[in-house]
């Protein structure tokens, strides 16, 4: 267990195995108790490096406006402190949307870029987006942490076998802190960079459960806009998927960072 400093905020962070530094990066109201399938298969290869995004786990949860600009500032911080020089970078949900933060303002940093179950951009256009995200947000603010994670672990894992994976989301939701959880939900909304994406100068690996909250298609899209990218669609998977299909998201990112190492080694 360690931590730094990075504007008055002592984060989080967690490191394993040895070889090329790859960052794994959590989404809303998780920690890097989310990598737990990946951590082991990873960092049989690489130098993992998981950090606790501000705001959640054991990283402190300042009472102020968070930002994904301010999230991926944070990270950046903790790519010096460790000296990493370019890295791979994995980010789920809000946390691909800090991955996607992090490609377009410093590039240079990164030696890949995977984006799990995400977008570059949360923008509300129609009456019915605006109507969604206040209903979300309302309801946030009513529902206590616990509830909401029952909710979560039910829309997550809905087959009987998952129960495990829904009780142990449950436990884990009912800890966030309301505030900060509320707050990077604030940063969420509004943002994106999906005008920057042609910034993105490395491979990139772009993962879509088939049953994600945003239709495969959102990514076919924006997939078309980085300059060296795919998709891969991963089978009867939701949000989670790397809790609910790790070893098939292991294999497929592990195959792509192989492939990445090994091109940039024969340059």
């Amino acid at each position: 267990m360690a931590y730094f400093e990075h504007e008055g905020c002592n984060l989080h962070y967690e490191e394993y195995g040895h070889g090329t530094p790859l960052l794994l990066v959590h989404g809303l109201g998780s920690s890097t108790l989310d990598w737990e399938m990946q951590i082991p298969a990873l960092a049989a290869h690489h130098r993992v490096i998981v950090p606790d995004v501000r705001g959640h786990g054991r990283s402190d949860k300042p009472r102020e406006r968070y930002s994904i600009a301010g999230f991926s500032a944070d990270l950046i911080a903790l790519i010096e402190h460790l000296n990493l020089g370019p890295a791979h970078l994995v980010g789920l949900s809000m946390g691909g949307m800090i991955a996607f933060q992090l490609a377009v303002d410093q590039p240079q940093l990164l030696k890949s870029l995977c984006i799990v179950n995400s977008a570059p951009e949360v923008k509300r256009r129609s009456r019915n987006d605006y109507w969604q995200w206040f209903k979300r947000w309302s309801l946030m603010r009513v529902l206590s942490m616990g509830t909401i994670g029952k909710a979560l672990g039910a829309k997550l894992f809905p087959k009987p076998e998952q129960a495990s994976l829904r009780q142990k989301i449950a436990a884990r939701w009912a800890r966030n802190d309301k505030h900060a959880y509320l707050a990077s939900f604030d940063a969420i909304v509004g943002w994106g960079v999906q005008e920057r994406l042609s910034r993105v100068s490395c491979p990139t690996l772009v993962v879509s459960a088939d049953r994600d909250y945003t239709p495969v298609a959102l990514k076919e899209t924006y997939v078309k806009l980085l300059p060296d990218a795919r998709l891969v669609v991963i089978a009867d998977s939701r949000h989670a998927t790397p809790l609910d299909q790790p070893e098939r998201f292991n294999q497929t990112l592990l195959e792509f960072l192989t492939a990445v190492d090994t091109t940039t080694q024969d340059h």
